[in-house]
């Protein structure tokens, strides 16, 4: 927890934004609190190349990177993480204590600068801004292949009428591993289909069915039992030593030929290798994926030239009001920062989420 910032305090709490935020924005986290001094450098930070966007900065010169030390080195509060050159030197910084991230999955991102180590500076994270958005992504992943939609985009590039027989979602069983908010949200959407969902979690605990709003719930010591039985895989965990290469050669054997792979967790928790090799060789019906464990994706990449891929840019993630959605949270938390209060969202630096 952050110290206390009573209301006699003398400095104000600077502010120091790292990433593309608009006009609106600024004047949102502004107006919180008089106590608040926002620092926005428009020309050090990078342009958002679409709406949302959230790139780290770039140190273009040795201008630049005076300019951004210095800044960091003023800061009580990050918004964002700042240049990915100077990301290990964050604990360096006398003053500061706290980070809102723009991502949920940003533990491995914390665990490089060494915060997960250096417990006194705080994470924070978005999670929940994205559920939605990523939640319908893996539904639409679902359906295109049960609707053979790629088949039908390759039929039509080459003017050929063939008809086909589609599936219905209903009755299909689909794992949905990782039951935060993304995971949790990827599953009610699926049951109003009736899927068959069963929540893939680290640990029961004494949760039931409902606390992941699945119909079943299972373990990750349960993936080798339940793997056979699926039409379909959602990957909605974050990157973790637990999870990392979870996906492996061995499991994807376990599936069956039907089965799908929808990943929008991160590209570490699957054997990319091995899922290609399964793809390419028709031992899976096809994959949807979102994330890589290089991105960008290498034109070298077997998955751009797969045909039963759906290659997505790390974009299930963004729509136009996320922004607005991260900017909530933060002004929630500096707020409670000001008073001394609990922040939401804090980044676990032992789970890394």
């Amino acid at each position: 927890m952050p110290s206390p910032n009573g209301p006699d305090r003398v400095r104000p709490v600077r502010v120091v934004v790292t990433s593309p935020l608009d006009a609106d924005d600024l004047a949102t986290i502004a107006a919180v609190d008089d106590r608040l001094e926002v620092v926005y450098e428009r020309d050090l930070v990078p342009r958002a190349e679409y709406p949302a966007a959230h790139p780290l900065p770039t140190l273009s010169d040795e201008r630049a990177r005076a300019r951004w030390v210095e800044l960091l080195e003023s800061a009580e509060v990050l918004f964002d993480f700042g240049p990915e050159e100077l990301l290990e030197r964050l604990p360096e910084w006398p003053r500061l204590r706290w980070i809102q991230a723009t991502s949920a999955g940003v533990g491995q991102m914390a665990r490089r600068a060494g915060l997960t180590a250096d417990r006194r500076i705080v994470v924070t994270t978005a999670s929940g801004v994205h559920a939605r958005p990523m939640a319908e992504f893996a539904v639409m992943a679902l359906l295109m292949f049960g609707k053979d939609v790629l088949a039908y985009q390759a039929d039509q590039r080459n003017h050929r009428w063939r008809r086909h027989a589609g599936e219905e979602a209903a009755g299909k069983v689909v794992a949905v591993v990782g039951a935060g908010r993304i995971g949790r949200e990827t599953a009610r959407l699926l049951r109003c289909l009736d899927v068959r969902v069963v929540g893939v979690v680290r640990t029961i605990a004494g949760r039931t069915p409902a606390d992941v709003e699945a119909d079943e719930i299972a373990t990750l010591a349960d993936l080798d039992a339940l793997l056979p039985r699926l039409d379909a895989i959602v990957l909605a965990a974050p990157h973790t030593p637990e999870t990392e290469g979870l996906l492996d050669r061995r499991r994807i054997g376990l599936l069956p030929p039907h089965a799908v792979v929808v990943n929008i967790a991160r590209g570490e928790v699957v054997d990319e290798a091995a899922l290609a090799d399964a793809l390419a060789e028709g031992r899976l019906r096809g994959a949807a994926l979102d994330v890589f464990s290089t991105e960008p994706l290498p034109p070298s990449s077997p998955f751009w030239d797969l045909p039963n891929v759906l290659v997505s840019p790390h974009s299930a993630s963004t729509v136009p009001q996320e922004n607005a959605r991260i900017v909530g949270i933060f002004c929630e938390n500096l707020r409670a920062y000001l008073d001394g209060r609990p922040l939401r969202n804090v980044l676990d630096p032992n789970l890394l989420y």
